[in-house]
């Protein structure tokens, strides 16, 4: 029996083509020209913040980054969807969505520099940590969710992921509770083709990801994910059902990685320059100043604006990351549980008396006549 409510469409959902040219849709109507003028600021930002984060990687400043070059439409999408009592639950490569959603940069950064687990207070700008396990934080976002429904509020959770994810079980189990309990939660897969080097045919046998909802009785919706217009569109429907009680969905953004998975990673052993090079025609920044510009929307003086403001954020990013970090080591043992332990503060104790005994013999190597 076909479910047509629930099914994709047998393409993408695309509002803005790749040389910036509206495409009517029956469904979906195109964001205002001010929703479109904020996004493409997002994207400039977003674009920065990747490049700056890159160049910090090589600076040896931070020990790791994942950029999302190239899926900045899909980032910048769901900061702005979301509503200021809804949840986002980010992975390792959403980090120009937990900035846009209004975390300070430096502070969305400590993960990947190597400090803290999270440098942000996640329940003031409504942002989980960022997770490095594949999908494990959709299981957190479900029953997020589920709570938030039990008492009564009106929040929407939005849970983003990418192709590699729902080949883990934690995927089909967060799916499966959503459905089965209704929960108000979206579930946002960025398929950029590539899970490191396992590319998406390796994944897959179904003929979308959003094809794997219907398993579920769930809708699921595939998107453009380099067209931001579209991605606002159909998330923006998705989050809207949520709110109302029509449950969770899935949408797939059909979208690109155009660099390397991590700066650890070398993406020349596993995919084709020709490859690469197909995609940068259809650039979500370029494509949406292309729209802009033709609507007479987007001015010299408005790009200077916003790469100004881009320029900001990354010299705030510098100055944060160029500082040393003041550690206490006894931070290893405070914050493990509410009380500490007896063997806990056995463990402490053993330290610090290692320390004061390497800090003794550090000063008297140093000390006049020592060794």
């Amino acid at each position: 029996m076909q479910h047509p409510d629930l099914l994709p469409r047998d393409t993408a959902v695309r509002l803005i083509d790749e040389h910036g040219e509206t495409v009517a849709d029956a469904h979906y109507a195109l964001p205002d020209t001010e929703t479109l003028l904020a996004a493409y600021r997002g994207l400039v930002e977003g674009r920065r913040i990747n490049d700056q984060a890159g160049a910090l990687v090589r600076q040896g400043r931070l020990a790791v980054y994942p950029s999302s070059h190239g899926q900045e439409a899909c980032q910048i999408g769901a900061a702005m969807i979301l509503g200021d009592a809804d949840w986002l639950f980010p992975t390792y490569r959403d980090s120009v969505a937990v900035i846009a959603r209004g975390v300070a940069p430096a502070d969305a950064l400590v993960l990947l520099k190597g400090d803290w687990h999270s440098g942000y207070d996640v329940r003031a700008h409504r942002v989980a940590p960022q997770a490095t396990p594949l999908a494990t934080q959709l299981l957190h976002a479900v029953g997020f969710a589920q709570a938030a429904k039990y008492r009564g509020e009106g929040t929407v959770v939005l849970a983003l992921c990418g192709d590699g994810a729902t080949s883990e079980g934690d995927f089909h189990e967060a799916m499966n509770f959503a459905a089965v309990f209704h929960v108000p939660v979206v579930f946002f897969v960025q398929n950029n083709e590539f899970a490191i080097s396992v590319p998406l045919s390796r994944q897959t046998a179904a003929p979308s990801l959003a094809h794997k909802a219907i398993g579920y009785g769930m809708p699921g919706q595939r998107v453009d994910g380099n067209d931001v217009a579209a991605v606002l569109a159909v998330l923006g429907e998705a989050v809207d059902r949520a709110r109302s009680g029509g449950g969770p969905s899935l949408v797939e953004a059909h979208t690109y990685r155009m660099q390397a998975h991590t700066n650890a990673d070398d993406d020349s052993r596993y995919r084709e320059r020709d490859e690469v090079q197909a995609w940068i025609a259809r650039d979500p920044l370029l494509r949406l100043r292309a729209h802009l510009t033709a609507a007479g929307a987007l001015d010299t003086a408005t790009e200077e604006r916003f790469a100004a403001g881009a320029e900001e954020i990354a010299a705030a990013m510098r100055a944060a990351l160029n500082t040393d970090a003041d550690l206490d080591p006894e931070d290893l043992f405070r914050f493990v549980t509410a009380e500490r332990s007896s063997q806990l503060d056995e463990q402490w104790q053993l330290l610090r008396d290692e320390i004061e005994r390497s800090q003794l013999a550090d000063a008297d190597a140093t000390a006049p006549g020592g060794k």
